[in-house]
């Protein structure tokens, strides 16, 4: 069981886009290593994003399929839609599958004794969205896509069950997420924003962090955070 399971410790940085997750990790990182701990950075996001923009690079068609691929994502996130077919549920599964092979590294990396920082961290209380489950906000029609969306659920619920050793929130309204982010949807900001508080972690302790502060000052509070976590550890 993740409970009893004997693991070295996991700081997970979450965040709406915009709020610094990737700076802050990646600083802390390096703090956290120049006191001579051995510690790796795990990112446990999928990388949608990215994956997106390079789509709409393609000559002629990468504008329109990456329309048509975001119009299928976002009709699986909304809880009063129904999933747009098998084919989106199997691409979406399948990105799920990425997660768990990131997250499978992670837990590795703890057995070997190795103090993991993770860009994100799966949760299963918000769904459709925020490295929750994909298929589990909108509606699944079919057996197949019925099944699909039950061992996603089930996936996503094993991962959550390693509860971290500390999460560092970075909270940032959705002005600010934006003008950091600016190629972002506004609606999807607007409901990660909303969403940000409401995610416990399993019950993992949680620390606040205004990300809208001096950067110098939100690193030095996250680096404040984990060294208490590490030290009480």
């Amino acid at each position: 069981m993740a409970e009893t399971e004997a693991l070295a410790p996991l700081i997970a940085v979450v965040g709406t886009d915009g709020s610094g997750k990737s700076t802050v990790t990646a600083d802390l990182l390096k703090a956290l290593r120049a006191d001579g701990r051995r510690v790796e950075l795990c990112y446990l996001g999928l990388g949608t994003g990215d994956l997106g923009n390079r789509i709409k690079r393609w000559p002629l068609i990468g504008p329109l399929l990456e329309g048509f691929l975001s119009r299928k994502a976002g009709q699986a996130r909304d809880k009063d839609a129904k999933i747009p077919g098998l084919p989106t549920a199997l691409v979406l599964y399948r990105y799920s599958l990425v997660r768990r092979r990131r997250f499978l590294r992670t837990l590795a990396l703890r057995r070997q004794g190795v103090t993991v920082l993770t860009d994100r961290y799966p949760q299963v209380e918000v769904p459709g969205f925020y490295d929750g489950p994909a298929l589990s906000a909108a509606r699944a029609e079919g057996r197949a896509v019925s099944r699909l969306a039950a061992k996603e659920r089930a996936l996503y619920a094993w991962m959550a069950e390693h509860r971290p050793t500390l999460v560092i929130r970075l909270n940032v309204d959705v002005d600010t997420a934006l003008a950091r982010k600016p190629d972002h949807a506004r609606p999807l900001i607007e409901r990660k924003v909303a969403a940000t508080p409401l995610l416990r972690f399993n019950g993992a302790p949680i620390v606040d962090l205004d990300a809208r502060a001096p950067y110098a000052e939100v690193l030095a509070a996250a680096l404040a955070a984990a060294n208490r976590a590490l030290a009480a550890g």
